[in-house]
Formats: structure tokens, sequence, C-alpha cells
């Protein structure tokens, strides 16, 4: 077949979001496995978190106050 070689990739060009280095596919969204492999150590020692709100007494499912229960 001719004319394969012109094949539209699916995904915009990214530059990797670790190094900056532009991405390839076989580690997309990174531009090595050393990258990726960065990335997966930043998530598993808990460096990426999602910060979560403490909430407060009043804010019961059920509109009752922790002091009406006993």
């Amino acid at each position: 077949m001719a004319g394969t070689d012109n094949v539209t990739p699916l995904r915009p060009a990214r530059s990797c979001p670790i190094c900056g280095k532009p991405s390839v596919r076989a580690a997309y969204p990174f531009c090595s496995k050393r990258c990726a492999d960065v990335d997966l150590n930043r998530w598993l020692s808990g460096s990426y978190a999602i910060p979560a709100a403490e909430e407060g007494p009043s804010s019961n499912v059920d509109g009752d106050s922790e002091d009406s229960e006993q």
C-alpha cells in the first residue's frame, strides 16, 4: 500500500509532563519509559494528592445534629 506513511495521529502532539521533551507513541504521554516510571513513582509515593476538605459536625446527612442522638 503506497501512502500509508502519512497517517494522521489521533491525539495532538504533546510534550512530556515530566521533562518537556516531545512525547513518543510507545510511552504516550511521556517521552520515554523512564519518565513514565518517574510519574508512577510520584503517584505511589503520595506526591500527587487531591486535597480533601474535612466536613464539620453540622454536615450530617439526616439533618439531625449529633447532640440529639444521646
